[in-house]
């Protein structure tokens, strides 16, 4: 069985490669774990391999906020250096620092 290691991590920034959007991830799957009807509902020339890991995103673009599900081919390191602004980061992580988002633990 082959090991599928993610290139990312929680906190980091990135960005989409086709589309204008960028974001904090917040989760990761090893491979795909959606829906088979989100991923038929993706062009078939688009559609990227299901044995990759794909990344949870807090997500914006110039028009909203919300959560995005991407492939690891699908998404590069951000390089602004700006943090995001999703209004649900504070819900998961601290204050942004260095380029990433440090994970917020609450102790119950």
């Amino acid at each position: 069985m082959q090991t599928i290691r993610a290139k990312y991590h929680l906190g980091q920034i990135l960005r989409h490669r086709k589309h204008p959007f960028r974001g904090v991830v917040f989760d990761v799957d090893p491979e795909f774990a959606n829906t088979q009807e989100w991923y038929d509902a993706i062009p078939e020339e688009a559609r990227p391999l299901k044995d990759q890991p794909f990344y949870h995103l807090l997500a914006e673009n110039e028009e909203s906020y919300y959560v995005a599900y991407v492939s690891e081919q699908n998404l590069v390191l951000d390089d602004t250096g700006e943090p995001v602004d999703h209004p649900d980061l504070p819900d998961l992580f601290g204050p942004y620092q260095n380029g990433i988002y440090p994970l917020h633990f609450h102790m119950n």
